[in-house]
């Protein structure tokens, strides 16, 4: 028991007293191969499918709503109490922060057996809100089913997983989500190919490697002075409760409303064709690719961010924010270039076959990442916010780019130029986001400073 105070102790000190600039890219480098790795994984489903053909891939696009929305479910609570055991733990709080882990971890398994349960029995009817066209509507089904049934270990590994992350123990959060991701990767073409199951292999493959990576992620919970998931910590206290709640929101808003910024994609891009929404998913999973790296840069800030604010070491979690936001704007800035340059030979990796696909494809990906450039700064704004407690500007700023604006831009885009105004929607969304943010970040550097 001594020797498991003296790592929290020693873990304090790095991460109050260490370079900040190094403390952060040491916690970023594992979370953002974390991210990029679970981001091509899911992208690798795509590519797979795509050799089924068009309705076979778009089927597997009008399922990532669903995905994204259990993913969101983990990290709202993953995040939420992963933010208040940081706070707690700089605030050297240790019981409170234990039992805020065990109390995440635990709603955030039953919440993903609800979600999977209830799919289930509406499995059709789900698909069908999703988005799927009678010709799609068959593969959609049979990759929701299994995806499904796997809920509960999504939600569960992505809590763990932030858990890890806010202790600093980004290594053993990328052991488990990696080891995780690779195995999907093995058993992709394993599945579809080679067992014949197709759509429902490229699923099955992916259940089958969250459970590893659960059993990983809940291993890594005994090692390097991390808090145990002793289920007899479990509490319910309503303080816990609503801080759980105040550091998850924003997350479950911003990923939440991308699921259903996405469905309304689908739907309308159905108007133009199964090409469409072919062309349209394969977008959405490359701009989550650059998203993911952007977020895993920004989840290794929250650490440092979280255990500084509960230190009152404002000028440390200031120096990280704009770390942070330098580096995030030359990395998008590259890849922007690249895209815009590349954007065709991009999308035929996924449909070569199919000339529409990479058309209309192509210019959504150039104006989507030319738009991205602003991100960085928006992303480690909202970050910031979340971390430090500031729940209502952190969930306005998850709200708005594909809540506030995505979604009135889409209905009335697309209402005045069609398929144009769906492609063109998500980039004036990204520029009013960041307009919206530059106040935010105003008023929260001039009250720590105060």
């Amino acid at each position: 028991m001594d020797a498991y105070h003296d790592d929290l102790h020693e873990k304090h000190e790095k991460m109050t007293t260490a370079p900040v600039e190094k403390l952060v890219l040491r916690l970023a480098v594992p979370t953002v191969v974390i991210m990029l790795i679970t981001a091509f994984y899911n992208m690798t489903d795509t590519f797979f499918v795509g050799s089924l053909g068009t309705s076979a891939i778009a089927g597997v696009g009008v399922a990532f709503p669903l995905m994204a929305f259990i993913q969101a479910v983990g990290f709202f609570f993953g995040q939420g109490s992963g933010i208040y055991v940081a706070r707690q733990l700089g605030a050297r709080k240790t019981e409170a922060a234990s039992k805020t882990a065990v109390t995440g971890f635990v709603m955030s398994f039953v919440w993903g057996a609800v979600i999977g349960a209830a799919g289930i029995v509406f499995l059709e009817e789900m698909a069908v809100f999703l988005g799927a066209t009678p010709t799609i509507l068959p593969d959609a089904k049979d990759y929701l089913f299994y995806i499904l049934l796997g809920a509960p270990w999504m939600t569960a590994s992505l809590t763990i997983n932030n858990l890890l992350r806010f202790q600093g123990s980004a290594f053993y959060a990328m052991i488990g989500m990696s080891s995780g991701a690779l195995l999907n990767i093995l058993l992709d073409p394993i599945f579809i190919f080679v067992l014949r199951m197709g759509v429902s292999g490229a699923a099955l493959a992916t259940i089958v490697s969250q459970f590893v990576a659960f059993c990983l992620l809940w291993a890594g919970c005994s090692k390097g002075g991390n808090i145990r998931l002793r289920i007899g910590n479990l509490t319910r206290k309503l303080e816990i409760f609503r801080e759980i709640a105040r550091g998850g929101i924003p997350s479950l808003i911003r990923q939440s409303i991308a699921s259903i910024a996405t469905i309304c994609i689908n739907r309308m891009a159905g108007n133009y064709g199964d090409a469409a929404i072919a062309a349209m998913s394969i977008v959405t999973r490359l701009a989550f690719v650059a998203n993911s790296a952007l977020l895993g840069l920004g989840q290794g800030f929250q650490p440092v961010c979280g255990f500084n604010y509960g230190a009152k070491l404002y000028g440390r979690v200031k120096k990280g924010f704009w770390f942070c936001v330098k580096l995030s704007t030359a990395l998008m800035a590259v890849m922007a270039v690249a895209v815009w340059i590349r954007a065709p030979e991009i999308i035929a990796v996924f449909r070569s076959d199919d000339a529409e696909v990479i058309a209309i494809g192509s210019l959504a990906l150039r104006l989507q990442f030319a738009a991205s450039i602003l991100m960085g700064w928006v992303i480690m704004n909202s970050m910031m916010l979340q971390t430090t407690g500031k729940s209502l500007p952190a969930s306005t700023l998850a709200l708005a780019r594909q809540g506030l604006f995505l979604l009135p831009l889409l209905f009335v885009l697309t209402s005045a130029f069609g398929l144009t105004g769906i492609q063109i929607s998500q980039p004036i969304a990204d520029v009013a986001t960041f307009i919206l943010s530059i106040p935010l970040n105003i008023h929260m550097m001039r009250e720590m400073k105060s």
